[in-house]
Formats: structure tokens, sequence, C-alpha cells
């Protein structure tokens, strides 16, 4: 009888099957602490914890790729390295898509379901994910007063402090363009960084500009839309977050004592990138 007609795959003799002290796929990839790290609070312990424990761990380590990009992104316009930044970027979107579709595994949690173990949950809450709110910071949307949730958390404190001060890259994205030769006014060379980034009129002629000379301009004409779909991959986001809470909990305050859904639909205000968006009501003017 073949292989076929076994419906076996046999092993080829290059395969190395004696892993006694070797590096291996578990040891690399530290398996047994990543395997080991989901612990349901839930007594008698829910099915259905499970999902919600992952859903939220493997939302963390992607966001922990995404700074990482976002970090490379940022040193790279420093250094005025357009092409590693838009690299960094188009990887982070790709990681985006990932966090958003994440969300319909946990859409199929039902409200009965997470209400027979949210009440364990005491007031852990998305809310204090320090990582997203690095995420945020680093593209603009700063706070300082997300900086008390942390207080307990020396480590969290500290990169959120560090981001606070530090430009966005939003902010090292318009110093590079200056740099490039484009006229960017100084208000938005000089304009205090700790401060969450805001709609600034004077680049908005700049802005037009290089939309409607897109051939002269070709790498910032680029780099806009590429922001453009990185903020509008954020926004997706944070709507599919908004309706997954919906879907689940309804209008219910949010563990962590927000307002909860109510809370997640005005994030849908926030922007990052605001003249790239204003200038389309301007283009063809």
């Amino acid at each position: 009888m073949g292989a076929d007609e076994e419906n076996l795959r046999a092993i080829e003799p290059g395969i190395v099957t004696d892993l006694a002290g070797r590096m291996t796929y578990a040891s690399y990839l530290d398996l047994d602490t990543l395997l080991g790290a989901q612990h349901p609070v839930s007594t008698p312990e829910h099915h259905d914890e499970l999902l919600f424990i992952i859903a939220h761990q493997t939302s963390e380590l992607w966001l922990k790729l995404t700074l990482h990009e976002l970090e490379a992104a940022k040193t790279a316009l420093a250094q005025d390295d357009i092409a590693i930044a838009l690299k960094c970027i188009a990887r982070v979107k790709h990681i985006q898509k990932s966090l958003t579709e994440q969300w319909s595994v946990l859409a199929t949690l039902t409200p009965t379901e997470y209400s027979q173990f949210r009440g364990f949950l005491g007031s852990a809450s998305g809310f204090q994910s320090h990582q997203y709110r690095a995420v945020e910071f680093i593209l603009g949307n700063k706070n300082a007063g997300m900086l008390t949730v942390f207080e307990s958390a020396p480590e969290a404190h500290a990169l959120l402090s560090r981001l606070l001060a530090e430009p966005s890259l939003y902010d090292e994205f318009w110093r590079h363009l200056h740099r490039s030769g484009l006229a960017v006014p100084a208000s938005a060379l000089n304009r205090d960084v700790r401060a969450a980034y805001t709609l600034n009129r004077d680049l908005l002629p700049l802005v037009k500009h290089v939309y409607e000379h897109a051939h002269e301009n070709w790498a910032a004409y680029e780099s806009f839309e590429e922001l453009v779909d990185l903020e509008e991959n954020f926004q997706l986001w944070r709507f599919r977050h908004m309706r997954t809470v919906l879907r689940t909990i309804g209008t219910k305050p949010g563990t962590g004592g927000s307002s909860g859904v109510g809370f997640l639909q005005r994030a849908l205000d926030l922007t990052f990138f605001p003249e790239l968006f204003a200038v389309r009501t301007e283009v063809g003017r």
C-alpha cells in the first residue's frame, strides 16, 4: 500500500528528530511561558474566559510590534530616511488589519456568556492598556492626564512619560519635510510636543500644494496617503471595538469605570493627522 493510500506523509531523512540540547521551536518562542500565561479567574472556571484572555493577550503582542515599528519609523524620519519610515508604516498597516479582524472572534462571546464571568474581572479594563496609550501618544493623541492611571506601574509610566516629552511621528514628519526643502511653517516645527496634536491651518496651503502638484512632490504626496491609511485603519479598529462592546454588554459602564460604549464612541472624534483630512475639502477649489 502506498503512502497516499495510507494517508500518511513520510518523515524525510533530513528532518531533525533528536532535539536534546538543541534550539527548538518551543524554546525559541518560549512557549512554556507563552502558553502558560492564561490564568482564568472565574470560579468555577467559565469556558469562554480563555477566549477573552487570549484575544486581549494577542492584541497586546500586536501592539508591542506596532510600537516597535512606529518607533523605528520615527527614528527613520529624524534621520531623513523616508523609505525606511514608509516601510515600517506599511507593516503597521498590515498589523492593524489583524487587530481589527480579531474583534470578530471576540464578538462570538454572547452577552449571556460574558456576564457569567465579567464580575470576576474587578476593575481590570482595556482602558489600562499602556501599549495602546503609547501608540496613541506616538501618533500624536497625547494626554498627560493618562499618566496617573499608570503611577503604580513604573515601566509603563516611564514609557508614556518619554513618549509624552518626545516629538510624535507626525512632528518628526513635518521636520523631515522642512529639511527636504518644503516650506513647512514655523508653527508646525516649534509646537509644544507634549500637547495633543490639533489642526494647524498654517499647514493647509502646503498640504494642498502637494496634493495638487503630486508629481513634483511625490515623496511627500505618497507619505500623506500612507498616513491617511494609518489613521483610517486605527479608526476602523476603534469602531470595531465600540461595536463589539455594544454587542456584548450594551450600554453598561465599563469595568474600569468609564461610561462604556459612549466613552469609546467619543474616541472616534479624535484624529492623528487632521490636515491630511481637512485638505480634502480644499483640493480643487
